[in-house]
């Protein structure tokens, strides 16, 4: 395994003289990776698919395949999503960048008119561009965040767009619409905004004792019949408040403005 820098400490690649621990370690980082930090009970695991890569029976990226195409992965990411999203989050989870352009979302949303799910999860991990970057046995990473050989300079700014930390998921309620529609619709280059209180806020600057009031809109619980959503206000002060926009956007919340009382 491989583990230096940020890029290559997301690299994770099954070697010939693997041990039963290295096969656990790229089962765990192709769930995060193609799930988007999404978390997998046990019991929706794809444990046959495990097993063949287990018995040296299928490769990682056969396996990376099998997650792609299961209804696990429909359920979380293609039903859930509206169809430029949906691409959006392929490009992200099966080739670690972002859509380049306008152009690579039309291909995507005729391809799947015209030939079903299976043939535009296949277009990915069968692309010569997957084969380049990842082979038979590297679990697929985030690649966006250096300039590379062959690609557009704008797939940096991009892959911030998509990219919101680490712990971030990317089946939150906020979310469900495309992130990169506007930018990839008039060609132009994605802002990069730090995943911290100011890419959510635009909050520019604050001292210790002001305080912050917070409006939000909070999506219902996924296990509650009540659909609707409900806007709350919070008062927060200074040195709680990038704290606290964390713990909402790991809820999902979507903030609506920031306003010093």
């Amino acid at each position: 395994m491989v583990t230096k820098g940020f890029e290559d400490s997301l690299r994770v690649e099954l070697r010939s003289d693997r041990i039963d621990e290295d096969v656990e370690i790229v089962i765990r980082s192709a769930y995060r990776q193609v799930f988007g930090n999404e978390y997998v009970l046990d019991s929706q695991r794809l444990t046959s698919a495990e097993s063949l890569l287990r018995q040296g029976q299928i490769t990682v990226r056969g396996f990376v395949l099998a997650l792609a195409q299961s209804e696990l992965y429909r359920d979380k990411f293609f039903y859930r999503n509206s169809q430029n999203r949906f691409i959006e989050l392929n490009y992200k989870h099966l080739l670690g960048r972002a859509p380049n352009d306008e152009s690579e979302i039309a291909y995507h949303v005729d391809l799947y008119n015209s030939q079903g799910y299976e043939a535009e999860i296949n277009s990915y991990i069968d692309s010569q561009e997957y084969r380049d970057n990842f082979g038979e046995n590297i679990v697929p990473y985030y690649r966006g965040f250096k300039s590379q050989l062959g690609q557009k300079n704008v797939t940096y700014n991009r892959i911030f767009q998509l990219y919101r930390g680490y712990a971030s998921s990317d089946r939150t309620p906020a979310q469900k619409g495309g992130v990169l529609t506007r930018e990839l619709a008039k060609n132009i280059a994605s802002p990069i905004y730090p995943a911290s209180s100011k890419a959510l806020t635009g909050v520019a600057s604050g001292k210790r004792g002001d305080t912050y009031r917070i409006r939000i809109v909070q999506a219902a619980s996924p296990n509650s019949s009540v659909v609707r959503q409900s806007t709350t206000e919070l008062l927060v002060p200074y040195e709680q408040l990038s704290s606290k926009l964390q713990q909402l956007n790991r809820k999902g919340s979507k903030v609506l403005s920031i306003t010093s009382v």
